[in-house]
């Protein structure tokens, strides 16, 4: 009897951890969720991150805030959610710089691409564009650019806010036979902010940060990469139109800690997918040139092979070789 009973009631403690366990998972979230970006606020990636967190939050009841963690082309940011809790309440908004280019560029990361992370789904694609102070002396458009580019050898510096602005430089320099000189940054608004005030001659940032100061009249856009003309910039002919074929794409993506539970990973990619299929969403994304783009986990895991393999290819049509 007292082997029963003991067995009973370890059979009752079992069933009473599995309940309590069911009712935490069904409680999520129960506290502030964390989206961290690895550009400083102000940024194309910081703008998507921010719009999902406000939606995000109405639709699950909880507060989501955005903790920008910028420097290092994404590695501290990308190192902080790798070793944050696989629980849920960290979300990592990214973009192919820390995914797709950094493996390419560095010998060695401080972290995997792939098994760090478990990707949640994508939030937004648009292309780059090439950008130049808007002022009487500068380029009015990328034949001009090359021209003065080999004027001036190895004279014309250029700005790069993250690896991905690097490479679509480093790109168009190699195919159209220039040398540029790079003046990094931790971010693309310093950068821009550098490019309007002259010290530094072009840039390729993404769209969302550009296209105001381009509308504005403090930048001058020569050209886009991609394949088509954005409706946002109609006159800005794209680079292949322009006579150098920079085919890049930007794009921002969530994907939380690896070992997160399935269960949280499908309700976070639910919600985001609700945010994104909006036509809110459409509107406020197409003012920067963009698109919404949300997809589910496993749609984003092939993306993410496709476009490691994508941007490898354009590093090795730029000539950058691994530090």
């Amino acid at each position: 009897m007292k082997r029963r009973s003991v067995i009973l009631m370890a059979a009752m403690v079992g069933l009473g951890a599995l309940s309590g366990a069911a009712c935490a998972q069904a409680k999520y979230p129960s506290k502030p969720i964390r989206i961290i970006v690895p550009f400083p606020a102000g940024s194309g990636t910081d703008a998507s991150a921010r719009y999902v967190a406000q939606h995000m939050s109405e639709l699950l009841g909880q507060s989501v805030v955005v903790d920008n963690r910028a420097g290092g082309n994404g590695f501290i940011a990308a190192q902080a959610v790798a070793q944050s809790p696989a629980d849920g309440y960290t979300i990592f908004v990214t973009t192919m710089t820390t995914q797709s280019v950094n493996p390419h560029l560095y010998k060695k990361l401080p972290y995997d691409p792939f098994k760090d992370f478990a990707p949640v789904g994508m939030i937004t694609k648009s292309p780059m564009v090439l950008v130049v102070r808007n002022t009487a002396g500068q380029p009015r458009s990328l034949s001009e650019l090359t021209a003065k580019a080999k004027k001036d050898v190895g004279k014309i510096t250029y700005a790069s806010g993250n690896t991905s602005s690097r490479v679509a430089a480093e790109m168009y320099a190699n195919q159209s036979g220039i040398k540029l000189l790079q003046i990094p940054y931790k971010g693309t608004p310093q950068a821009l902010t550098d490019v309007i005030g002259g010290q530094v001659e072009i840039m390729f940032p993404d769209l969302t940060p550009a296209v105001p100061l381009v509308k504005d009249g403090k930048l001058r856009a020569l050209a886009v990469t991609g394949t088509r003309r954005v409706p946002v910039l109609p006159d800005v002919p794209t680079m292949a139109e322009a006579g150098v074929p920079v085919d890049l794409v930007a794009w921002a993506g969530a994907l939380v800690p690896a070992g997160t539970p399935p269960q949280i990973i499908s309700q976070l990619s639910e919600v985001m997918q609700k945010v994104l299929s909006t036509q809110q969403a459409k509107d406020f994304f197409a003012r920067f040139g963009g698109e919404p783009t949300p997809s589910s986990p496993a749609e984003m895991e092939q993306f993410l092979k496709t476009e490691l393999e994508s941007w490898g290819r354009a590093i090795r049509v730029a000539g950058i070789e691994k530090e």
